[in-house]
């Protein structure tokens, strides 16, 4: 088989829950995306991507159940660029992007485009249909926002708990303090400040029009371990999880080109990555925020490498908890995870987070001058999904780094 590369990577700033982004739909949100990484590729003839395939956690709204094919069309791409769409939930657009390297290692597909929406702003509220025809009863309207909603009551109840009790239970299960969560969540925030001061996102972020968000709407630049610290617990009385060391709930959109080696006379440019390993894991619903633990070290030894080679990691910070549970149990230096800043600050817009994560990866390879990466995301219902890239831009002398 061929190798997958990595050639361009684009997203949307992440707006706030209701805040710059809320007037965008997602479909446009998507479109905006796809424009801005094909922006990157001006070579290519948008009639030569053989599939897009986006990730979307929702898909019950404006999404109108494929918003893949829905935002190409929007976008201006050809009517013969079929798209598709699929729901791992957080995971949604670092599966994109995994069955975008399967389709050009098998030889299915020379260039894909891949990627993930999410407008959790503009998440429907849905109705259930009745049981039987012209109920006297009042119906009541449920937030497809986040979490569980008409959930089956076969589902054993230690499953169902909120994200947040599943996390206040990690932190049990780990011993790790609340004051410990703010401390990781201020870095958070102060890392993502600097990135975007020092340019580090000035390649990766494209504007969204008619709006005034250049940069990523959550970022707090007065968060201190103090104002964290002030912080009411938000699922547990006494508990340590917080607004402030749980990721907000965000809008925005990200968008990859994956390709062949072959593909890059079609594409105008070398590629910055080659995707080197995948892994998935599944462990019970509630330890959804441990999972990364496994999807990585399945990732790394189908990449032949180990830890020790690694260079840069992105783990999406859905929890501060989880996040430090992670980097925990893989023994890493905290300094080599998210140096950019990670979702505390950023933003989780569901379907698109594993979109930003890898194209952050990819360009901290460069910048850093690191061989080796990982990208890694928890996920809903116990899951977890994890990319090594190996650094192979044309400009890296990584051999040569310090």
């Amino acid at each position: 088989m061929t190798s997958a590369y990595l050639y361009a990577a684009a997203r949307t700033p992440f707006g706030r829950f209701g805040g710059a982004l809320a007037g965008i739909r997602p479909d446009d949100l998507a479109a905006i995306a796809i424009s801005g990484v094909l922006g990157k590729v001006p070579a290519l003839d948008p009639a030569r991507i053989d599939d897009i395939v986006f990730g979307n956690a929702n898909g019950a709204g404006e999404e109108n159940r494929n918003v893949a094919r829905m935002s190409a069309l929007l976008a201006g791409l050809p009517v013969s660029v079929p798209g598709t769409t699929i729901n791992r939930l957080c995971g949604s657009s670092l599966d994109a992007a995994m069955m975008a390297s399967r389709a050009i290692e098998t030889g299915d597909a020379a260039v894909v485009l891949a990627g993930g929406v999410e407008s959790m702003t503009r998440a429907p509220w849905v109705l259930p249909k009745p049981d039987r025809a012209h109920p006297a009863s009042d119906a009541t309207a449920v937030s497809t926002t986040l979490g569980w909603h008409l959930v089956n009551e076969r589902m054993p109840a230690e499953w169902t708990v909120s994200l947040g009790e599943c996390n206040e239970q990690l932190a049990d299960r780990f011993d790790i303090t609340r004051q410990t969560q703010d401390v990781f969540a201020a870095r958070s925030h102060q890392l993502a400040h600097t990135a975007w001061d020092t340019g580090r996102y000035d390649d990766l972020v494209v504007a969204v029009p008619g709006t005034n968000l250049t940069r990523d709407e959550g970022i707090r630049t007065d968060s201190t371990i103090d104002t964290l610290a002030a912080l009411k617990p938000s699922f547990r009385p006494g508990g340590t999880i917080t607004a402030g060391n749980a990721s907000p709930l965000s809008d925005g959109a990200a968008a990859l080109i994956i390709g062949s080696e072959a593909a890059q006379p079609l594409l105008g440019t070398a590629p910055i990555a080659r995707i080197a390993g995948r892994g998935v894991h599944a462990l019970t619903p509630q330890d959804f925020g441990f999972a990364p633990v496994h999807a990585a070290n399945t990732a790394l030894q189908r990449s032949g490498i180990d830890w020790d080679d690694v260079g840069a990691v992105e783990l999406n910070e859905a929890f501060a908890v989880q996040t430090i549970a992670c980097i925990q149990a893989w023994e890493l230096d905290p300094h080599l995870v998210n140096a950019w800043g990670g979702a505390l600050a950023i933003g989780h817009p569901l379907g698109a987070s594993g979109g930003r994560i890898l194209g952050t990866l990819a360009h901290r390879l460069i910048a850093e001058g690191q061989q080796w990466g990982v990208a890694a995301i928890c996920i809903g219902v116990g899951q977890a999904l994890a990319v090594v890239l190996e650094n192979v831009a044309p400009e890296t002398a990584w051999a040569d780094a310090p």
